[in-house]
């Protein structure tokens, strides 16, 4: 893959009552640098514009979507693109795809014109003719409904620890914002379908790649992460260090446990289960610790979850 430009990319895009900002996302998309690319599209059931505005664009540039056509499912947004994904794979030669190269596309965002070059050519420095699992991720800049900045970087705004992007840590706290993922067609295989019980698509792709293959993060923000009131998780800042200590001495000593954590230990179990005896008996007894965070007692949830940080 030394010619980038000839690398076609498979954009998937999954929309639901997004009328309100998708034309600036596709807008983005069509003015990529990188042109060899298809999007497809699938919607969730929506009840307003959305169709439209996506058959509008369609029928402007033809060559650059492919909308799935079927019965208006919602699936929400992990299952929309589990969907979208094995679509993808099923009809990979009518969407003119080789070795399928993807990204994961939310509606509301707007992506940088460089996005998919930069991220191709990293792929191709990683994938050094390997055929392993490889996704690549990257920050984002966060701004309001406006597109004004709220912050230069979400890994900062956020307190994100990128570093801890090995798979026993990237088991209890995920570090990939599905909107920046490009991932290949061996991440795709390992990882589909995305059971009901993964917290969300990309974590679970994100777990896939660190326990068969390579996670890789570009610093540089490649997406402006669209803030506003309907945003399904949206970048949440850290708190100052001082209210952060004292939160989480308020945590540590909670009488109620997180369910949060039991949902990771719900993930966790799927996961061993999905995969099995694949896994090297490190990332199993990974697992195991995730597991047993489904306990009731929230002293020993958090005794579990800090032995897993330190894995």
């Amino acid at each position: 893959m030394s010619d980038q430009s000839s690398q076609r990319v498979a954009v998937l895009l999954s929309t639901y009552n997004g009328e309100a900002f998708l034309a600036e996302q596709l807008d983005s998309l069509l003015e990529q640098t990188h042109q060899n690319f298809i999007i497809v599209v699938r919607d969730d059931g929506s009840s307003d514009g959305t169709l439209l505005l996506l058959q509008k664009y369609a029928e402007a540039s033809p060559e650059k979507f492919h909308i799935v056509e079927e019965e208006p499912v919602n699936y929400g947004p992990s299952g929309s693109f589990s969907v979208l994904c094995e679509y993808t794979l099923a009809n990979k030669s009518a969407l003119g795809l080789d070795n399928i190269l993807a990204c994961f596309c939310d509606q509301d965002d707007v992506w940088l014109n460089n996005k998919l070059a930069l991220q191709i050519e990293k792929y191709c420095q990683v994938q050094d003719g390997k055929d392993k699992p490889i996704l690549i991720h990257c920050d984002l800049e966060v701004v309001d409904q406006n597109l004004q900045r709220v912050a230069e970087s979400l890994i900062s705004y956020q307190g994100l620890e990128i570093e801890r992007n090995q798979f026993p840590q990237v088991a209890v706290s995920n570090l990939v914002t599905g909107c920046t993922a490009l991932f290949n067609e061996a991440l795709m295989r390992a990882a589909l379908p995305v059971p009901k019980k993964a917290m969300m698509h990309d974590w679970w792709f994100a777990m896939t790649a660190t326990a068969f293959g390579e996670l890789v993060f570009m610093p540089a923000p490649l997406v402006r992460y669209r803030q506003h009131s309907r945003n399904t998780i949206g970048a949440k800042q850290r708190e100052d260090s001082e209210h952060w200590r004292r939160s989480l001495l308020s945590r540590v000593f909670a009488l109620e446990h997180n369910e949060h954590l039991v949902d990771v230990a719900r993930q966790a179990k799927e996961f061993s289960r999905h995969f099995g005896g694949k896994l090297p008996l490190k990332y199993r007894l990974a697992l195991l610790l995730g597991r047993r965070m489904r306990t009731r007692s929230a002293t020993m949830q958090r005794v579990y979850y800090r032995l897993l940080r330190k894995f």
